[in-house]
């Protein structure tokens, strides 16, 4: 009698977690497991723009704007190189600071801001980038998004910024059903312990680069899935 071929097992889709139902407290615990997988994924990741000090992160975060990381880190060695400082940097000549800056979209208003926020910090701060929320957020051009990136990259605060990866898999991972960047902060910032929030800010961001992308997310390969909804995938 011919022995017949073993059938292999057939594979369950994987239940998708129903996050309408979730209590806080395993939202929160579900939110620590990514936080942990993520850490064990990208150990290493951090800011993608170059900076040596919290002028130059301000800078080129204000640049970043509408504009990759990348091109602002082709442009920000020479905006460095020729102002240095905010001294410099608010004494230069506007078309000349246009000129330098274009590639990264918005020149014109981003000059502006950035001349705008080195006078104010000769003026009203020594020519120091202030370390409180509120200090930074009456900057011209300065929002919490880069008020956040600053206040956790530069000065090692507890910061959750959101851009638009954060927003993105934050609503994915169904870790807020909110879409305002202020709401989602204060969502994120109620599932994770303070010390955490600017590495897994970093995280989240290198993730929706490599992995959660926007128009086809790499699901297969994703070391988040298993806490992972995929709402809207």
């Amino acid at each position: 009698m011919a022995l017949k071929s073993a059938r292999p097992p057939v594979r369950k889709p994987r239940r998708r977690l129903n996050v309408a139902r979730e209590s806080l407290e395993r939202r929160r615990a579900r939110a620590r497991q990514i936080a942990r997988a993520l850490a064990r994924a990208y150990p290493d990741a951090w800011c993608a723009l170059h900076y040596q000090n919290p002028w130059q992160l301000l800078v080129a975060t204000i640049l970043s704007a509408q504009c990759t990381d990348a091109m602002v880190n082709q442009v920000t060695p020479r905006v460095f190189g020729e102002y240095p400082g905010p001294r410099e940097l608010a004494a230069a000549p506007a078309d000349t600071l246009e000129a330098i800056i274009k590639s990264t979209g918005f020149f014109r208003q981003k000059a502006k801001a950035l001349q705008a926020v080195a006078r104010i910090l000769v003026e009203r701060h020594e020519g120091q980038v202030p370390q409180t929320m509120e200090e930074l957020c009456a900057l011209p051009g300065v929002g919490r998004k880069t008020a956040n990136v600053v206040l956790g990259t530069a000065f090692g605060k507890p910061a959750i910024f959101v851009d638009t990866h954060v927003r993105r898999l934050a609503g994915r991972l169904g870790l807020t059903t909110n879409d305002d960047p202020d709401k989602i902060e204060a969502d994120l910032r109620a599932l994770l312990p303070p010390k955490e929030w600017t590495a897994f800010a970093h995280r989240v961001i290198h993730h929706g680069r490599r992995v959660c992308v926007a128009r086809k997310p790499r699901c297969s390969v994703c070391p988040v899935v298993e806490w992972c909804p995929q709402i809207g995938v």
